[in-house]
C-alpha cells in the first residue's frame, strides 16, 4: 500500500492503523527524516515529491493500493493546492493507471466543488473528477476541517501563552472532525471492498465557532485566556496586498475569510448510520487526549 503524504497529520496515523493489521506500507515523503518513527518491518520509506511524475512512478511500482493523503492547503505546503492537490494527484492517478494498482483512495475535502471559494476545494474536486473517470477502482473520503490542525492554531496558544488570535469574527459554525477518526475511515476504505466506488462524507459530531473552539480549550484545561480578533475588512485588504509579494500568506488569509463567512456546517447523522463501527470524537475529548494532559 503506497501512502502519499504518509508523514502528514493524517498519513502517520494511517500508517500505524494499517501496519497494526499486518499490512505492508510504503510511505512516500519529500523529507524521509520525518518518517524515522514510522520505520519498521512493515514500513518502507521512499523519498519523492508528488509533483515529480518519475518519482511517483518509482514509488507506485508494485503497489496494489494507493492512498493519497497529500494536501497543499495554504500554510501546510509552500507549493500550494494547484501544484499538490491538482497536479500531484494527477501524477499519482496516472502512475496508478500505468501500474498494477487495483484501488485508489483519495482523501479530498468536504464541499469540494469547481466553484468553491477556497482553492483547496476546487483543486480537490478536479482530482476527484480525474479519479472517477480514470477507469481505476476508487474510494473518495471527504472530511471536514481537522480538529487537531485548528486546535493547534487556536487552542494550543491559549494553553502555552494565555492568549490566542482568531482571524475574523469567529462566530461562524464550522464542522471539525478528529484526524484520528478520518484515519479510521480511510483504513476502512482500504480494507473493505464494499467501499469501492463510494464517496464517503466524514464530519465530526458538532459544529463549533472558532470562539467555541477557544472556549472548549479553556473549559477542559481549566485555564482562562484572552482572545483577540483580526477584523474581516483588514483580512480582505491584506489578502489583496499580499498576493504579489507573499501568495502563500495571501492564500491563508483568503481561506480564513471563507471559513468565517461561508456555510461550513455538516450533519454527521448519515455517516453515523452508515458506519456505526467508527465512533466520532468530540473536540473536548481531543483536547483532553492531546493537549490538556
Amino acid at each position: 500500500i503506497l501512502i502519499a503524504g504518509g508523514t502528514g497529520t493524517l498519513g502517520m496515523r494511517l500508517v500505524h492503523l494499517l501496519t497494526a493489521r499486518g499490512l505492508m506500507v510504503r510511505v512516500m515523503t519529500r523529507v524521509p527524516a520525518r518518517a524515522q518513527n514510522l520505520r519498521g518491518e512493515l514500513v518502507e520509506v521512499v523519498a519523492g515529491d508528488v509533483r515529480d511524475p518519475r518519482a511517483v512512478e518509482r514509488a507506485a511500482a508494485g503497489s496494489r493500493t494507493i492512498v493519497s493523503a497529500i494536501q497543499g492547503f495554504a500554510g501546510t505546503d509552500p507549493a500550494g493546492p494547484q501544484a499538490v492537490d491538482r497536479m500531484g494527484n494527477a501524477n499519482l492517478i496516472q502512475a496508478a493507471q500505468k501500474g498494477s494498482v487495483e484501488h485508489f483512495v483519495l482523501v479530498s475535502v468536504q464541499g469540494a466543488a469547481p466553484d468553491h471559494p477556497m482553492e483547496l476545494a476546487r483543486m480537490k474536486h478536479a482530482a476527484e473528477q480525474q479519479l472517477i473517470t480514470s477507469g481505476l477502482a476508487w474510494t473518495i473520503v471527504r472530511p471536514t476541517a481537522f480538529m487537531e490542525v485548528w486546535g493547534t492554531l487556536v487552542g494550543e496558544p491559549l494553553l502555552k501563552t494565555g492568549k490566542t488570535r482568531i482571524f475574523g469574527r469567529g462566530n461562524n459554525p464550522i464542522n471539525f472532525v478528529s484526524v484520528q477518526d478520518v484515519a479510521h475511515f480511510v483504513e476502512l476504505a482500504v480494507v473493505d471492498p464494499a467501499l469501492r466506488g463510494e464517496l464517503v462524507e466524514v464530519g465530526g459530531p458538532e459544529n463549533l465557532t472558532m470562539r467555541q473552539v477557544a472556549q472548549t480549550f479553556e473549559a477542559v484545561s481549566g485555564r482562562a485566556g484572552k482572545t483577540t480578533h483580526v477584523p474581516l475588512p483588514m483580512m480582505r485588504l491584506m489578502s489583496v496586498l499580499m498576493r504579489p509579494v507573499n501568495p502563500r500568506l495571501a492564500g491563508q488569509i483568503r481561506a480564513g475569510i471563507v471559513m468565517d463567512t461561508h456555510d461550513m456546517t455538516f450533519d454527521p447523522s448519515e455517516t453515523v448510520r452508515r458506519y456505526p463501527s467508527i465512533r466520532l470524537t468530540s473536540l473536548a475529548e481531543v483536547v483532553r487526549r492531546d493537549y490538556a494532559g
